[in-house]
């Protein structure tokens, strides 16, 4: 993402206003000696950069505030395709004719799950997973796990490599 030129100015200027304000003080802690100046020369650069200051603060909640709206607009769409990829795994799953098993494992295998773990997490052995996962691969017309998520990557991805050709479309 580029930074607004917007943004880097009063970025700046918040700089130069805050700089002003602590070379004030450093300037009197220290007990430097400077050209005196007009109090009213004075009094209008501290105007100015107080004036800095709070614009700058402005800017900055709206900026705040913008990139809120950014955050919940970016995950909303996610959201939407969480769900339109959950949709999409149960309107595949039903063409496969998954029974309600084979569904739970073929969810948990998509997710990336070890067969020990889908196993404990249905309160089965590993031998009925391996079987159930089995029959979800021949029903997929798949040979193992990573061909069966490539299915839905490739559903996923769809014409966003051209020149790609589909790889089921060669069969």
């Amino acid at each position: 993402m580029l930074i607004p030129p917007l943004v880097i100015l009063f970025f700046v200027i918040q700089v130069a206003c805050a700089l002003f304000f602590v070379s004030d003080i450093v300037v009197t802690i220290l007990g430097l000696n400077v050209a005196p100046m007009s109090w009213h020369l004075r009094e209008v650069m501290e105007l100015g950069a107080a004036l800095g200051l709070v614009t700058g603060v402005g800017f900055g909640g709206l900026a705040v505030a913008h990139t809120l709206r950014s955050h919940r607009r970016v995950e909303g769409r996610l959201r939407a395709a969480s769900g339109a990829f959950m949709d999409l795994l149960d309107d595949q799953f039903r063409d496969w004719g998954l029974t309600p098993a084979e569904r739970d494992v073929a969810l948990f295998s998509v997710k990336g799950l070890s067969t020990q773990e889908i196993a404990r997490l249905r309160n089965t052995s590993e031998g009925t997973v391996k079987a159930q996962s089995n029959a979800i691969y021949r029903k997929a017309g798949v040979s193992g796990r990573a061909q069966l998520l490539g299915l839905f990557i490739e559903d996923l991805i769809g014409d966003a490599l051209p020149g790609v050709e589909d790889a089921r479309e060669q069969d």
